[in-house]
């Protein structure tokens, strides 16, 4: 079902837009579409799961137990330290390279270019989304936290209730450029055959060698890029905000 509307949607989009002077591209208008949804759908579920898991990898950086913390700060280094294309070549080529025999279940995962691709997206906007949180939390007033023990709080109550409010609105300018560097980085998930909105674009431009192929690209991309923008811009309006 969820194909079917998909289709429908390229169909009716299509049918209302042209391109008189680029025939040559007007007529992948489908695969442009197909792509453009791709790439929304690993944008949301990407940014949704990553910012979740990025809240775990907070709470363990500011906890008190150790090895908890070390691993935290050791995941975060590795997936801000290592490019993403080589993040994914990793996960695609090197561990689904070992096939299906050695591993087992985990094959049926591996295998799919889309799933490897929305896991590493996940986990390298996790890294980097719970150092721009880490970094709020450090600059809340420490009185905040001491308030909250005070009242009887505990450690994971006056995270989800004091810090992390204030952590998100003192970082939301910063994790908002990382929603738009999320969007830049969903590109190279191409380079391990899924077929996003540069997938698209680089199989549209392999058939006719036309470079306005990489123009629409970049068109269809700034808009994604201003409606982000525009989101941030209105949650931050929400955010700065008196409290009544």
């Amino acid at each position: 079902m969820y194909l079917d509307l998909k289709y429908r949607l390229s169909d009716a989009v299509c049918s209302v837009s042209t391109l008189p002077n680029i025939e040559s591209i007007s007529s992948y208008c489908g695969r442009y579409i197909d792509g453009f949804i791709v790439t929304i759908e690993l944008m949301l579920t990407t940014c949704l799961c990553g910012f979740i898991l990025a809240i775990g990898i907070v709470a363990a950086r500011v906890g008190k137990v150790a090895p908890l913390r070390w691993l935290a700060y050791i995941f975060s280094y590795v997936f801000r330290g290592t490019p993403l294309l080589v993040q994914l070549w990793v996960f695609y080529y090197g561990i689904g390279g070992l096939g299906a025999e050695t591993l087992g279940p985990l094959w049926v995962f591996f295998s799919s270019a889309w799933a490897v691709g929305f896991l590493v997206l996940t986990l390298n906007h996790s890294a980097y989304a719970s150092e721009i949180l880490r970094g709020g939390i450090v600059n809340i007033d420490r009185g905040n936290a001491d308030a909250a023990y005070t009242i009887g709080m505990s450690k994971i109550q006056a995270l989800r209730r004091i810090l992390l409010p204030q952590a998100l609105r003192i970082s939301w300018p910063a994790y908002g450029n990382e929603l738009v560097l999320v969007l830049k980085g969903s590109a190279l998930i191409s380079t391990i055959s899924v077929m996003d909105l540069m997938g698209q674009t680089r199989t549209i431009f392999a058939r006719n060698y036309d470079l306005n192929a990489y123009a629409v690209a970049a068109i269809l991309y700034l808009f994604l890029a201003g409606t982000i923008s525009f989101f941030i811009y209105c949650v931050e309006r929400r955010l700065n905000k008196p409290y009544r």
